[in-house]
């Protein structure tokens, strides 16, 4: 039996979170992918995580804050992103941003993630419907 969507959400994150310590057992949704990429090199805000996964896409994924905070709640709740409790001096900063680190375990999560993109686009190049791009 085929299980309903519902359940296979539901399957889905009790897969990610009890298997904390290794790879996921099902994909990330490309969007929850983004914020993850987002967040992998530095902590940020929530309209600076908006920006970089604009601009790290030229424009073609545009999360809406609702999106977003649903991504970060559920990072949040998967143990994936931490929010900081330490914020820039209140000079530099808005006190109503909330700012967001990658854990170690969002970076395993994150990399397990890139590694199985990796591995469908050596299935799509071995089938003859994706070229590999040429370096320079």
């Amino acid at each position: 039996m085929v299980p309903c969507a519902w359940e296979r959400f539901r399957i889905r994150k009790i897969a990610m979170k009890t298997k904390k310590d290794s790879e996921p057992r099902a994909p990330l949704s490309p969007a929850m992918f983004h914020v993850l990429l987002a967040l992998a090199d530095s902590d940020k805000h929530g309209y600076a995580i908006m920006k970089e996964v604009s601009r790290a896409t030229n424009g073609e994924v545009s999360l809406s804050a609702g999106t977003l905070y649903g991504i970060l709640r559920r990072l949040v709740t998967d143990d994936m992103v931490v929010e900081k409790d330490e914020r820039p001096s209140p000079e530099l900063d808005d006190e109503r941003r909330r700012y967001y680190r990658l854990t170690e375990h969002g970076r395993k999560i994150a990399q397990a993630e890139a590694r199985r993109l990796e591995e469908m686009l050596e299935l799509a190049h071995a089938k003859r419907l994706y070229k590999r791009p040429v370096s320079a």
